[in-house]
C-alpha cells in the first residue's frame, strides 16, 4: 500500500495482474456496502441542512474578524449539499430514481448547479477513468495540445494547473454544465430542464438577494461560502486523479480494474472536513462501484486494505501536497507522466 506522507515523494502503486477483472475486486467487498439505508441517507441531509443554516445565522451576528472561519465552515457545509446530490447522481441515495433526482436538484439549487448536467457528465468520467482523451474529470493536457493554445489561453491554463487550482471548478461550473447543445435524445432533454432550473432560480433569487441583503450581504451569505465550495471541489478533484506518478492511459493500453483501484486516491482531510463532506474522499471504493452509499464508503475502504492493500494510493491532505501537484502536474505525456510547464518550456529550447 502507498501511504504518502506530507512531502513525501509519491510513489505508485504495483501494477496490477491484467488478468484481474472490475468484477473480481466488486466479489471482495462485503454485500453490505451496498445496501442503502434511508435513516443514514436523510440523517446525512438534517445534518448539512443544519450546518449550513448554522453557518449562515452565524454570519448574520459575528464580529468581521471571525468572518473568515465562519466562511471556511459554511462553504464546507455547502460541500456536503453537493456530495448528497452526488450519491443522487448515482442512484446510491434511494432506491427510487425520481426521489434521487428531487434530492439531487434540491441540494444543488442553493450552489447553483445544474444537476442532470452534471450527472450525465460525471457518470461518463467514472465510466473512462484516466483514459487520457476521453475522462472528462481532470483530464491532463498533453504538450502538444498545450501548445495550439493561443498565448491568453495558455497563460489561463498555467494559472489554473497552478496557485489558483482552486478557482478550476468554477471554470468547470460555468463551462460545461449549462451546454445541453452538445446532447441528444433524453440526455438533452435532462441537461436542458436542470439547467433551466437554476438559470430561473438565479433569476428571481439574486435580485431579492440583492434588494433585501445589499450588495455586501450577497458576498458574504452566498459568494465567499460558495467559492469555498468551489475550493474543495477543485481541491477533492485534483487530489483524487492526480499525483506525479499515477498514470492516465490511451484507450488501446486502458485497463478497468487497474484504473479505478490503482488510479484513484484516498486522501485523509481533517476531520471536520471529512464529517461536514461525508467522506467523499474516501474514493478508491466510490470508483469501484457507484452504488456504495457514501455513508459505507469507510467499511469498503477498510475490506480494500485487507484484500487489495498493496495497489491503494494513500495520501494526507498537506500543503507541501498541494506544492507538488501544483508544481510538477501540469502536462503530461504517456511515456513519462506529468511534466511541469518550466520543464515543458526547457525542452523547447
Amino acid at each position: 500500500m502507498t501511504t504518502l506522507l506530507p512531502q513525501s515523494k509519491p510513489l505508485v502503486p504495483p501494477q496490477l495482474d491484467g488478468n484481474i477483472r472490475l468484477r473480481d475486486i466488486l466479489k471482495t467487498l462485503p454485500s453490505e456496502v451496498f445496501v442503502k439505508n434511508p435513516r443514514k441517507a436523510w440523517f446525512k441531509v438534517i445534518l448539512t441542512v443544519s450546518m449550513v443554516a448554522l453557518g449562515w445565522a452565524a454570519l448574520a451576528v459575528s464580529p468581521w474578524y471571525l468572518l473568515p472561519i465562519l466562511w471556511a465552515f459554511t462553504g464546507t457545509a455547502m460541500t456536503g449539499l453537493f456530495v448528497i446530490g452526488h450519491d443522487c447522481g448515482h442512484r446510491s441515495f434511494s432506491n427510487n430514481n425520481w426521489v434521487n433526482d428531487f434530492v439531487g436538484h434540491t441540494v444543488f439549487l442553493p450552489l447553483f448547479y445544474p444537476f442532470h448536467g452534471w450527472r450525465i457528465l460525471h457518470n461518463h468520467h467514472h465510466k473512462h477513468t484516466n483514459k487520457l482523451d476521453v475522462d472528462n474529470a481532470w483530464d491532463p493536457f498533453m504538450p502538444e495540445f498545450y501548445e495550439t493554445f493561443s498565448a491568453f489561453e495558455k497563460w489561463g491554463y498555467r494559472q489554473l494547473r497552478g496557485r489558483f487550482w482552486w478557482f478550476a471548478s468554477v471554470v468547470h461550473w460555468a463551462k460545461i454544465h449549462f451546454d445541453w447543445t452538445k446532447f441528444e435524445g433524453k440526455d438533452r432533454e435532462q441537461i436542458r430542464f436542470s439547467a433551466l432550473v437554476v438559470i430561473i432560480a438565479a433569476i428571481i433569487a439574486f435580485p431579492i438577494a440583492f434588494a433585501t441583503l445589499g450588495v455586501w450581504g450577497v458576498i458574504k451569505f452566498w459568494l465567499l461560502p460558495w467559492l469555498v465550495f468551489h475550493f474543495w471541489m477543485s481541491t477533492f478533484t485534483l487530489v483524487h486523479h492526480t499525483v506525479p506518478n499515477i498514470p492516465f492511459k490511451k484507450e488501446e493500453e486502458w485497463n478497468e480494474a487497474e484504473a479505478q483501484l490503482c488510479g484513484t486516491v484516498h486522501c485523509d482531510y481533517p476531520r471536520w472536513v471529512e464529517i461536514l463532506c461525508h467522506d467523499i474522499n474516501v474514493h478508491i471504493p466510490h470508483h469501484i462501484s457507484t452504488g456504495i452509499p457514501s455513508y459505507n464508503l469507510r467499511l469498503a475502504h477498510e475490506s480494500l486494505k485487507e484484500n487489495w492493500g498493496d495497489y491503494l494510493c494513500e495520501l494526507r491532505f498537506s500543503w507541501p501536497l498541494m506544492n507538488e501537484i501544483t508544481t510538477q502536474c501540469h502536462l503530461y505525456h504517456p511515456e513519462t507522466n506529468y511534466q511541469s510547464f518550466q520543464q515543458h518550456y526547457q525542452n523547447k529550447k
